[in-house]
């Protein structure tokens, strides 16, 4: 009899010590819990003000016209092969008295069409507009980049990643798409 109400006895105090461990692992728990749902609200938040920051300065700077493109791929349209460009000189650069356009373009009437490298600052370009649209930016300009031909440059600037699409048309050549990002000057 003793031996059985030792080992009761024994059984009950393993159980609440265990019962104890137990609820402070689970306060433990749901404390971390806790702890890691409220750094990860915080983090939302943090990433989201830096979003908002980051759409708010690519809105200013095409707004003041100083932002400069650097393309990443090309491709002649419709159905063209698409390039990486590798060179770190390829770029256009916005500024509110003058276009600097340093860019590779694919010229000629019927294949083989042929590289050219346009490398001009236009002290003036014709119908500059910036519009606002519901992802971004969409800019046109024209000029003829000192040629007998009118080009049509179209940005389409996506304030949400940064990056941005080149469309440079003419009523002669096909069209070439660029693809890149937007920095501010």
């Amino acid at each position: 009899m003793k031996r059985t109400l030792a080992f009761t006895i024994s059984v009950i105090a393993l159980l609440v010590v265990g019962f104890t461990i137990a609820s402070d692992a689970q306060e433990t728990q749901s404390t971390s819990k806790d702890t890691r749902q409220a750094k990860h609200e915080a983090r939302q938040q943090q990433r989201a003000q830096r979003l908002a920051e980051y759409q708010q300065h690519l809105d200013s700077v095409v707004l003041s016209r100083n932002y400069r493109f650097v393309p990443q791929t090309m491709q002649q349209l419709p159905a063209g092969i698409m390039r990486n460009l590798q060179n770190p000189c390829y770029e256009i650069e916005v500024w509110p008295e003058a276009v600097d356009v340093c860019i590779p373009f694919l010229k000629g009437y019927t294949p083989p069409y042929y590289l050219v490298i346009y490398n001009y600052v236009l002290p003036s370009v014709m119908g500059y507009t910036a519009e606002q649209t519901d992802y971004g930016w969409h800019v046109t300009f024209q000029s003829t980049m000192f040629s007998a031909t009118t080009f049509t440059f179209t940005f389409e600037i996506y304030t949400h990643y940064g990056g941005a699409t080149l469309t440079i048309s003419s009523p002669f050549y096909n069209s070439v798409q660029y693809t890149g990002n937007i920095f501010g000057i």
